[in-house]
C-alpha cells in the first residue's frame, strides 16, 4: 500500500484531522451558511456528511449524479486526481462558529458555552474579512492536489448553501532531521503535543468537550477548534542571533530540546521530548522568565490542565505590499475549554518578546463537531435534533 492509498475511516466517534498527525498539505477554509431556514441546513450537513465519505473513501463517484458521458451532462468529478477520488489521507474536520446560532436556524439555545468571536488580544491586528464565520472546513492530505481537488467537490455540493468568506492554504514541513516538524522561523512547533497524544484521559480532559453545566447535551465528542492566522516577519527576525532566538523561544533551535531539562530524561536524537525544569533556575538566567514556552507552561504542575492539542501548518502567500516575505503560520488548537486552555494561555503571552517578530490577522474560534457513529449518521445531527 502507498501512502496516496491510505484511507481514514470516515464513521468515528470524534472527527478526523484532529489526532492524526498533521499532513503535508491543509486548508483552512471559512463560510457563511446562506441556506434559507433550518431543513435547507440540515441537507446541507448532509451533504457534507456524504461528500466527505466519498473522498475519504476513494469509491466511485455518488450514483445519480451524472457520469459526464453525454453531450451536455456534467461530471460528478473534476478529475484533478485522475478517475475517481484518491484517499491520500485526506480528513475533513467541520466545525461551527458562533454566528451559526443566531436566529436564523433556532440554534440560539444550543450554542456551546464559550464559542463567540474571536477575542482580539493586544498585538494583534486583526482583518475583519479573514475573521470568524458559520462554518468552517479544515481539509488535510498528503499531498496538495488532494486538498484541492476535496475544496472543489465540497464547494460544489454545498454551493446553494455555503459562500466563502476567506481561507489559507499551508503545509507541513518533513521532520529535519527527525521528530517535530519546524515553523518557517526554524524552532520544532508542538513538542508538548506527546505529553498527552497517547493517554485517553487526558484527551478526555484536554481535548474532547462533554455535556453537562453550561454546555449542551450535544457537545460530548466535539471540541473547541481555534484558528489563527499568524504572519512572521521573518527578515527580522532572520537580523538577530541565535542565541537571542533561543531565548525568545526557550529552546535550542537545532534539537528542540529545551535550554532548560531534567537530568536524565533525554533520549538520544529526541532532545525534543525533554521535560523543561526551572526549578534551579527562578530567576531566569538560563531561560528568560519572558520565553514564549516558559509562559505557556511553567511545568510546576499549575499549567497542566492548559495544555492543548497544537495541529498547525505554515504558509507561504507570495509578497506583503512593502516587499517583504508573506510568511507564517496557520496556528490551529483543539481544546476541551476554550476559555480554561488557549485564551488562558494567550492571555499569559500578551507582550512577550515574540510579538515583535509577529503578527496575528486573521481566524477564528470555532467548535469542531462530534464525529458520525455508522453509515446512516450524518454531521450536525446531535446539534440540529
Amino acid at each position: 500500500m502507498t501512502d496516496h492509498d491510505i484511507a481514514v475511516p470516515a464513521e468515528r466517534v470524534h472527527q478526523a484531522g484532529i489526532l492524526e498527525p498533521a499532513q503535508q498539505a491543509g486548508i483552512v477554509v471559512a463560510f457563511l451558511v446562506t441556506a434559507p431556514d433550518r431543513q435547507a441546513l440540515q441537507r446541507m450537513f448532509q451533504t457534507l456528511t456524504a461528500t466527505i465519505r466519498y473522498l475519504v473513501s476513494g469509491d466511485d463517484a455518488p450514483t445519480g449524479r451524472g457520469s459526464g458521458d453525454g453531450l451536455v451532462s456534467t461530471p460528478y468529478e473534476n478529475g484533478m486526481l485522475g478517475r475517481g477520488a484518491v484517499p491520500d489521507g485526506l480528513t475533513v474536520t467541520v466545525s461551527v462558529g458562533a454566528s451559526l446560532f443566531d436566529d436564523r436556524f433556532g440554534l440560539t439555545d444550543v450554542k456551546p458555552a464559550r464559542l463567540r468571536a474571536m477575542d482580539e488580544f493586544p498585538n494583534d491586528a486583526l482583518d475583519p474579512d479573514r475573521c470568524d464565520g458559520d462554518l468552517l472546513l479544515q481539509i488535510c492530505a498528503d499531498h496538495r492536489d488532494t486538498v484541492l481537488h476535496a475544496l472543489r467537490i465540497l464547494m460544489r455540493a454545498t454551493r446553494a448553501d455555503l459562500q466563502v468568506l476567506w481561507q489559507m492554504e499551508g503545509f507541513t514541513s518533513p521532520p529535519r532531521p527527525t521528530g517535530t516538524p519546524r515553523n518557517l522561523f526554524g524552532f520544532k512547533d508542538g513538542t508538548a503535543n506527546h505529553e498527552f497524544l497517547d493517554r485517553p484521559e487526558l484527551l478526555d480532559q484536554l481535548v474532547w468537550t462533554r455535556a453537562g453545566g453550561d454546555e449542551p447535551d450535544w457537545v460530548t465528542g466535539g471540541s473547541y477548534h481555534v484558528v489563527r492566522l499568524i504572519r512572521m516577519f521573518v527578515e527580522f527576525w532572520d537580523r538577530i542571533s541565535i542565541n537571542e532566538q533561543q531565548r525568545i523561544f526557550g529552546r535550542d533551535r537545532d534539537t528542540g530540546a529545551p535550554l532548560s531539562g531534567r537530568p536524565g530524561e533525554r533520549v538520544p536524537g529526541q532532545e525534543e521530548l525533554q521535560l523543561p525544569s526551572y526549578y534551579r533556575d527562578a530567576h531566569g538566567n538560563t531561560v528568560p522568565l519572558t520565553a514564549h514556552a516558559r509562559l505557556a507552561n511553567p511545568h510546576d504542575g499549575t499549567a497542566d490542565d492548559r495544555r492543548m492539542l497544537r495541529r498547525g501548518f505554515n504558509y507561504s502567500a507570495g509578497i506583503e505590499p512593502n516587499g517583504q516575505l508573506d510568511l507564517g503560520m496557520i496556528f490551529v488548537c483543539f481544546n476541551a475549554d476554550l476559555d480554561r486552555q488557549f485564551v488562558a494561555v494567550q492571555t499569559l503571552l500578551i507582550d512577550e518578546p515574540l510579538v515583535d517578530y509577529i503578527s496575528p490577522f486573521g481566524g477564528g474560534y470555532f467548535f469542531a463537531l462530534p464525529g458520525v457513529q455508522d453509515p446512516h449518521d450524518w454531521l450536525g445531527r446531535t446539534l440540529l435534533a
